[in-house]
């Protein structure tokens, strides 16, 4: 069963078409990867299947429902969590601090139980803090739930990114460049974390990466993109070995 379907999928930025006739199912607690090269249109889907842009045609469908329309704090709601290709954390707050935050997007206690200090919203916070550090402890981070997420190494950032998307409760979790900056030994324990979390989470996972070793070692499925256009699609095998694909990303030594 597909969790996300994009039917033909076009974006286009003043007479520049970004996407274009893009198709994709991507099944339920798959990883699956996104390659291509820089400009290929991969952080375009992106934001359009996170509600940042609207697409210029096609329909997005998650979970059986149309979400062209919704508004990005709706889609997150929905269920689909995201990091970004750069790093975006609150760096003067610490980790516990920075998932807890991602904690509040689905918060359910309202404006005046948290000015008042309502039973209800106290008994939630109380819970937001444990989940929140169930999560650092998932990603390696319980140790350093106090630290500025500044003062924390590159990777450690990176893991931290993806517990506070975590903290959404997300059923599609979408990675955009997880190993960007990583060393060998970084990018190793981060497929060991991403298949923890599909395991541990029944997660979804759609991965946008330019690290061969890793999307070739960790996803199921691969799409590739090239100016937009979707030119090959199968399990990594299938990918490595497509003349297209060769020819346009991977080159004559893949």
């Amino acid at each position: 069963m597909a969790v996300l379907s994009l039917e033909n999928i076009s974006q286009e930025f003043g007479g520049l078409r970004a996407l274009d006739a893009f198709n994709l199912d991507v099944e339920e607690s798959a990883i699956f990867g996104i390659i291509g090269p820089n400009g290929a249109g991969k952080t375009t889907l992106f934001n359009i299947i996170t509600g940042i842009y609207t697409p210029t045609e096609g329909n997005i469908v998650f979970q059986g429902r149309n979400i062209n329309q919704a508004a990005t704090h709706k889609i997150a709601c929905l269920g689909i969590a995201r990091t970004f290709q750069n790093i975006r954390l609150f760096n003067k707050l610490s980790a516990l601090d920075n998932v807890r935050i991602g904690c509040h997007g689905i918060s359910k206690s309202g404006f005046f139980s948290s000015l008042f200090g309502l039973p209800s919203m106290l008994h939630e916070e109380k819970q937001i803090k444990e989940e929140s550090k169930q999560l650092l402890t998932l990603v390696g981070l319980y140790d350093k739930r106090e630290e500025y997420a500044e003062n924390l190494a590159y990777g450690e950032q990176r893991r931290l990114e993806i517990a506070r998307a975590l903290a959404l409760k997300p059923t599609l979790l979408l990675l955009d460049e997880p190993a960007a900056g990583m060393n060998s030994g970084e990018k190793a324990e981060l497929m060991i974390l991403i298949r923890q979390i599909r395991q541990d989470m029944k997660l979804t996972i759609l991965i946008v990466e330019h690290d061969m070793n890793l999307v070739m070692n960790i996803c199921e499925r691969i799409a590739v993109l090239d100016y937009g256009r979707k030119i090959a699609e199968g399990s990594p095998s299938e990918v490595k070995s497509d003349e297209r694909v060769i020819q346009s990303y991977l080159g004559a030594g893949a």
